[in-house]
C-alpha cells in the first residue's frame, strides 16, 4: 500500500492527515488528476489564460486585473471561483448525503452529468454556460477522496502535491522509504497528461473536445463501480 497524505494547510495548527489508499484507488486517483489536467487545458484555451480548476492561479489573476483596473476581467475570473466553490459545496452534500458505500460513486456520476451538460450546453450555442457547468465539475470533483470532511487526495490542484514530492525525497535521503514520493510524481503526471491531451484535441476540435471528457469521467465512474476506494 501507497501512502497519500492530504495538502498540507486542510487541517487545523498545521497538523497533516495520513491515508493509505490501495493500487486501484491510487490508479483512479491518477484518472481523475488527469481529466482535470484535460478539462483545466480546454477551458484555459477557451478563456484565453483563465483555469477552470486552478482557483490560486485565477485568484492572483483576479487580483492582478482588479488593482489593474480591468474590472470585466476581474469579475469574470471572480465569476469562475465563484462556481467552483458553489461545485465543491454541491459534491459535499452529494457525498455526505449518500450510503457510505456509494460516496465517490454518486460524486464522479455528478461530475460525469455536469459535464455530460456542459457538452449540450455547449453543442447548442452556449459556450459560456457550459464553461460554467465544467467549472461545477472540477469542484465537485475534489469530493471523490472526501473521508469524514477532508479531502484525502487533491485533485484539481498540485501545489500541496508538489510539496509531498519534495518532502518524500527528502525523507528517503535521510533514510526513509524510498519510494515514498512516486504516487505522488504519478499524480502530478497525470495532470500533465491530461492537460497535454486536452490542448491536442481542442486544437482538433475546439470546445467540442468536453465530450471526450465527459466519456473520461463516465470510464471512472463505472470504474469505481466495480472497484471502490479502498482506505485503512
Amino acid at each position: 500500500m501507497c501512502r497519500f497524505e492530504s495538502d498540507p494547510g486542510h487541517h487545523n495548527l498545521g497538523s497533516t492527515l495520513h491515508t493509505s489508499l490501495s493500487k486501484s484507488s491510487i490508479a483512479l486517483a491518477i484518472g481523475l488528476s488527469g481529466l482535470a489536467g484535460y478539462v483545466d487545458a480546454i477551458g484555459f484555451l477557451e478563456l484565453k489564460g483563465y483555469f477552470v480548476s486552478f482557483m490560486s492561479g485565477n485568484s492572483t489573476r483576479m487580483v492582478v486585473e482588479l488593482v489593474s483596473g480591468n474590472t470585466p476581467h476581474a469579475t469574470l475570473v471572480a465569476g469562475i471561483i465563484f462556481f467552483f466553490v458553489l461545485g465543491s459545496m454541491i459534491g459535499t452534500f452529494v457525498s455526505r448525503l449518500a450510503d457510505p458505500s456509494r460516496q465517490s460513486f454518486n460524486v464522479l456520476l455528478l461530475v460525469t452529468l455536469l459535464l455530460m451538460s456542459a457538452a449540450f450546453l455547449n453543442n447548442n450555442g452556449h459556450p459560456a454556460i457550459a464553461i460554467a457547468f465544467m467549472t461545477l465539475a472540477m469542484g465537485a470533483e475534489n469530493a471523490v477522496f472526501q473521508r469524514n470532511g477532508d479531502v484525502m487526495v487533491g485533485l484539481t490542484y498540485m501545489t500541496g502535491t508538489l510539496v509531498k514530492i519534495g518532502q518524500r525525497i527528502a525523507d528517503a535521503a535521510l533514510g526513509g522509504d524510498k519510494l515514498a514520493w512516486l504516487p505522488y510524481v504519478l499524480l502530478w503526471l497525470g495532470l500533465i497528461m491530461g492537460g497535454a491531451t486536452g490542448v491536442i484535441f481542442f486544437q482538433l476540435i475546439d470546445l467540442a473536445s468536453i465530450w471526450i471528457a465527459v466519456f473520461w469521467a463516465a470510464t471512472l465512474t463505472f470504474t469505481i463501480k466495480f472497484f471502490p476506494i479502498q482506505y485503512s
